[in-house]
């Protein structure tokens, strides 16, 4: 199941079957845009992203789309 957060221009897919809670992104994003709930990414505060991708290349799990990456 994919997950598609959106806001603007921008929209960022975290596919749940993938993700594995690891928290990666939760850590490597600069303007705290993810939060894990019940052990999944969560994008929140899309309109603070300032689309540098470091939540796409930090996963090791290939979970996470985003439109600008």
């Amino acid at each position: 199941m994919k997950n598609e957060f959106k806001e603007g221009d921008i929209t960022i897919t975290v596919d749940y079957e993938k993700c594995k809670g690891s928290g990666e992104c939760v850590t490597a994003c600069p303007v705290e845009i993810f939060e894990l709930v019940k052990g999944k990414a969560v994008a929140k505060n899309i309109k603070e992203c300032i689309e540098c991708c470091a939540c796409v290349n930090t996963c090791p799990y290939i979970a996470i789309e985003h439109s600008s990456c």
